[in-house]
């Protein structure tokens, strides 16, 4: 954020000017890259069709385990890619199987509603250690037209620790 702040200095002190055409020119490249039809002048009405992509946090560990530090992890993540974060949910289920889980359920019905788009988790374990488990939650959120995101895909390294 430091980088953009200090060009948008710079670039209010280079004093450039655009010319009326070049503004124009400028606009309908914005407006082609949105998916605005050329002629639609309701600038607030284009607007609002573009939206953020929105994600649901989710996490799981075992009684009394501190989450906090992958929850921020998440967060930071989705914010890095401009995701909007509709809900976090945590859950305490330990070895639970997943559709055991009345937290991961609240997560897979928030993409059947079409509230969000995604589940982003900061580890595949956190939705289940078991392969045919976790590909079963993600078939299910892919036939719900989502998808299912993972932060850090294994627990090594680093993960492990903690």
């Amino acid at each position: 954020m430091v980088g953009v702040e200090s060009g948008q200095q710079r670039q209010g002190r280079t004093g450039i000017r655009r010319t009326e055409g070049e503004l124009r020119r400028r606009e309908a490249l914005a407006d082609a890259a949105a998916g605005v039809t050329p002629g639609e002048v309701d600038v607030p009405a284009r607007a609002a069709r573009i939206e953020r992509f929105r994600c649901v946090i989710y996490l799981c560990g075992a009684a009394h385990t501190d989450i906090a530090t992958p929850r921020e992890e998440c967060v930071e993540y989705a914010e890095a890619f401009g995701w909007e974060i509709t809900d976090v949910i945590e859950e305490y289920a330990g070895l639970l199987p997943p559709h055991g889980r009345e937290g991961l359920g609240q997560a897979i019905e928030r993409i059947n509603s079409r509230a969000t788009g995604a589940v982003l988790t900061a580890w595949r374990s956190m939705i289940s250690p078991v392969a045919q488990e976790y590909d079963e939650v993600a078939r299910e959120i892919e036939k719900a037209e989502g998808f299912l995101h993972v932060r850090e895909p294994a627990c090594g390294g680093q993960g492990a620790a903690r």
